[in-house]
């Protein structure tokens, strides 16, 4: 029996934008500085310069008393380790390969969860969409998410293959060049098929996707378990 009723995936352009910014602060930027010091000067200056970048993202935040993101703080972290690495074994290579790993390590963890009843990228859907509770544990939701839990971990695995591949064999300019447009490039790719699958999924159940904050079509309860509430920004 199909229940007709709505999911509301909210604030899509604001979450566009905000990763967009994300992805300038924590990634284009901090490589950009890498690359212009590693041909200004060599590759320690291009290194510190990326840390400095991210250290001083975080010192501002300290100084602004703005809420600072875990994913910030575990991404600077690890930077340092990296930078450490870096500067001592004076190789771009151990400095990038880290990174370059992570993407098999986040292909697993996704794998490991489809079993479960609710995966890892179920959870991560829920910062984005609202789900009526008797939409939950809807078999068409749990199904839809192991599924696409093996479309992006084979994303991932790609992404890692072709990055360990750069790296290995290409020079650190074309690496950075490639490697970065390639990756979210695939990952940009795997998100349209991704929303649209989903909205394909849903409609074969009777359940309308809608994209944004416009309407009211669900309850007030359920629109103020919206990350982005309407008129909040």
């Amino acid at each position: 029996m199909h229940i007709s009723t709505t999911v509301q995936l909210s604030g899509l352009r604001t979450h566009l934008v905000h990763a967009g910014k994300k992805l300038l602060e924590t990634t284009l930027v901090p490589l950009g500085l890498f690359y212009l010091l590693l041909n200004l000067t060599d590759l320690t200056g291009g290194l510190l310069a990326a840390l400095g970048w991210t250290l001083a993202a975080v010192t501002c935040r300290l100084v602004l008393r703005a809420r600072i993101p875990a994913v910030l703080l575990l991404t600077t972290s690890l930077l340092v380790v990296r930078t450490v690495v870096g500067v001592v074994a004076q190789s771009a290579f151990l400095y990038f390969l880290q990174p370059s790993l992570q993407n098999f390590l986040i292909a697993a963890a996704l794998l490991v969860t489809v079993p479960f009843e609710r995966t890892f990228i179920a959870r991560l859907a829920d910062d984005f969409c609202v789900f009526p509770p008797h939409l939950v544990g809807h078999v068409a939701l749990q199904r839809f998410f192991k599924r696409v839990s093996l479309l992006w971990a084979a994303v991932f695995t790609a992404n890692g293959v072709g990055a360990l591949w750069m790296l290995a064999q290409r020079t650190i300019g074309e690496f950075l060049l490639v490697s970065t447009a390639g990756s979210y490039g695939l990952v940009a790719l795997a998100a349209v098929v991704s929303l649209l699958w989903f909205r394909r999924e849903l409609r074969g159940h009777g359940i309308r996707l809608r994209i944004g904050d416009g309407g009211s079509l669900l309850p007030t309860g359920l629109l103020r378990r919206l990350p982005f509430p309407p008129g909040a920004r």
